[in-house]
């Protein structure tokens, strides 16, 4: 290769390999039916810059890519034109493609997602999506419930209703460290997840979970009334120092840290770790509400990728430490085939 490899898909059907560069370009390779020999196929002026993520579609004949010069580009495989770019603030990190209605979901290092719709030579922007306060990382696009979900710097994952067309988000927070890789399995409604620290999280989305409240804005505290400290008429009529703003995890009051000292998991609203309470919220959640909705494992590496094989219950991860790992997920993700949660 002319330059250090960056990202890389492979059509079955067809045979067929794409490879992003450093450099920004995109080569095209056809694999013998011996697996015996690549063939080059052609080079593609995809990008200025990193390929970050490559997607092949064979419908249409289109190889669609995102790249650190902050554009998502498709090309057809037919010709090798460029068909058409779109420029995005941040350089782009993840792709996800809905090969039926041919919708591009691209995640960006600012934080947030642009859906958008893919035409011959052009493209429209339907939407955006905000809610991570750190960088994507990863997306993973489920076709048939329709479902988006993002994992990204700040720790957490998103699941975004696409389908319910209700802008309905999930928040989900098990991760110490940034999420790296996605996978949902349709058959048993379940979301694996691997974040850079090592930590695999199988969580249970066949569950009805709550949404996490957006955070309310208030001069005082909404349980005690007393003011914050930018609340300086309040200050002053009352004589008092201001105090600190927080926030409950669960009902999104903006409350003070004398209203808020308790601290509670509640995996319902996707907080498997304890998280800020104001005392009347911590009151309310039982017992029977902190069971956990995951499981959680330890991967003992840097994972930096993952891959499922749903047929045989295998993972696969890489990592930094330039190590490679095939798990065997058999009791975590119910499937039949294998006997431990173990690296082979």
């Amino acid at each position: 290769m002319a330059s250090p490899c960056s990202a890389m898909t492979y059509h079955h059907d067809s045979r067929r390999i794409f490879v992003g560069q450093d450099n920004g370009a995109v080569m095209e390779f056809h694999v013998s039916e011996d697996f015996n020999k690549m063939n080059f196929i052609r080079t593609y002026p995809a990008h200025q810059n990193r390929v970050s993520a490559i997607i092949f579609s064979l419908a249409t004949e289109w190889v669609v890519s995102t790249g650190h010069d902050k554009c998502v580009s498709w090309m057809c495989t037919r010709t090798g034109d460029m068909l058409g770019r779109h420029l995005f603030p941040s350089w782009a990190s993840c792709l996800q493609y809905d090969f039926d209605t041919q919708y591009a979901f691209v995640g960006d290092y600012s934080g947030q997602i642009t859906l958008l719709k893919l035409e011959q030579d052009t493209c429209s922007v339907i939407t955006t999506l905000k809610g991570h306060e750190g960088s994507i990382a990863c997306l993973w696009w489920d076709p048939i419930q329709r479902l988006l979900f993002s994992g990204a710097s700040d720790n957490s994952i998103i699941m975004w209703d696409i389908g319910g067309r209700k802008g309905r988000t999930l928040l989900l927070q098990g991760h110490h460290d940034r999420v790296q890789s996605l996978c949902y399995l349709q058959l048993t409604r379940q979301l694996v997840s691997c974040s850079s620290d090592g930590g695999i999280a199988v969580w249970n989305m066949d569950v009805s979970r709550e949404e996490a409240p957006q955070w309310l804005e208030s001069d005082s505290c909404q349980k005690c009334e007393q003011p914050f400290f930018w609340n300086i008429k309040q200050m002053w009529d009352t004589k008092t120092l201001g105090l600190r703003q927080h926030h409950c995890r669960k009902c999104g009051q903006a409350v003070c840290g004398k209203c808020s000292s308790k601290r509670s998991s509640y995996p319902v609203m996707g907080f498997e770790f304890q998280v800020r309470m104001c005392d009347s919220c911590y009151d309310s959640i039982k017992d029977e509400d902190r069971t956990s909705l995951a499981t959680f494992h330890e991967g003992k590496h840097n994972i930096s990728h993952m891959s499922m094989d749903v047929a045989r219950g295998l993972m696969v991860t890489c990592g930094t430490d330039r190590i490679v790992k095939i798990w065997d997920m058999t009791p975590v993700v119910g499937c039949s085939l294998a006997t431990g949660f173990s690296p082979h």
